[in-house]
């Protein structure tokens, strides 16, 4: 008599998120019409232009001079916040003081603070007769209504960015590491750049490259205290706006995918230097 082993049920397979079909279909349509269908749109306003069109609205010399303003300030508002950011997130992560927690909750009010308010309060300050405007201009260094003063709005508002994406890696690097250089004989500015910076570098490329794609993108807070001189405060982000209030939707969606663009290649290819470094890291 032969007998057959019947093979045993296998156990259903489950899933970390129940109906996974469902709510992947879900998030999918929400990206499309929330994203993708506006940029979409976009695109084909602009695709309304001939080429000869587009590349005279885009490479005129009003739109040349609002990107130059635009990519230069952001481009110094992110340096300040690279090294402001990293400093903070240091502070925070590393040190116990009265008004800690304060602090924490501070960095987070350009998030929540609506940004047109945020460039009131900042064109308050920094005027001529403001608390920072007054010492500042006495010393010949005006900040309300120049260049500097779309430095100083975009990066208040894109400060967060870089204090919390190194902000949890300060906190999930092991302090053993570091003990364990010292006491290999490095010092502190090695175990700094030996051990310490190749860890938080990748967060730090990430929060530095969002703060410039949001400082790119600022209008709210940059309108109040630029003083919007054509081809010498005037921002692309406003540029775009003056556009629609003249109804010329397809010179705006123009700008604006150029503009996109931008900080489109920027995340690409921050994404891409992060990707080779960790590589490198995996190798050592």
């Amino acid at each position: 008599m032969t007998s057959v082993a019947l093979a045993a049920p296998r156990p259903a397979r489950r899933r970390v998120l129940p109906g996974f079909r469902l709510t992947l279909g879900c998030t999918l349509v929400y990206l499309a019409v929330i994203v993708l269908l506006p940029l979409a749109a976009l695109a084909l306003k602009a695709a309304s232009l001939t080429p000869a069109q587009f590349l005279a609205i885009v490479t005129s010399p009003r739109a040349l001079a609002s990107y130059e303003v635009t990519l230069g300030m952001a481009l110094a508002a992110t340096v300040f916040n690279g090294v402001v950011g990293l400093l903070l997130a240091w502070v925070l992560v590393r040190y116990r003081f009265p008004g800690r927690r304060l602090l924490d909750a501070i960095v987070d009010l350009p998030f929540a603070l609506p940004t047109a308010v945020a460039g009131i309060a900042l064109t308050a300050l920094f005027a001529k007769n403001g608390w920072f405007g007054a010492p500042l201009a006495a010393i010949g260094i005006p900040v309300a209504y120049t260049p500097l003063g779309i430095a100083v709005a975009m990066a208040f508002t894109s400060l967060p960015f870089v204090v919390r994406s190194v902000q949890p890696v300060l906190e999930d690097l092991d302090a053993g590491v570091e003990e364990a250089a010292r006491t290999l004989g490095a010092g502190d500015w090695s175990t700094l750049r030996h051990v310490v910076w190749p860890a938080i570098l990748p967060a730090f490329l990430a929060g530095c490259s969002l703060a410039f794609a949001r400082s790119l993108g600022e209008f709210g807070a940059v309108i109040f205290i630029a003083g919007n001189r054509p081809m010498q405060t005037e921002i692309a982000a406003l540029l775009v706006f003056i556009r629609l209030e003249e109804y010329d939707y397809a010179a705006a969606a123009a700008l604006a995918l150029t503009i996109l663009a931008a900080a489109f290649v920027l995340l690409l290819a921050t994404n891409i230097l992060q990707a080779r470094f960790l590589r490198h890291v995996d190798r050592r």
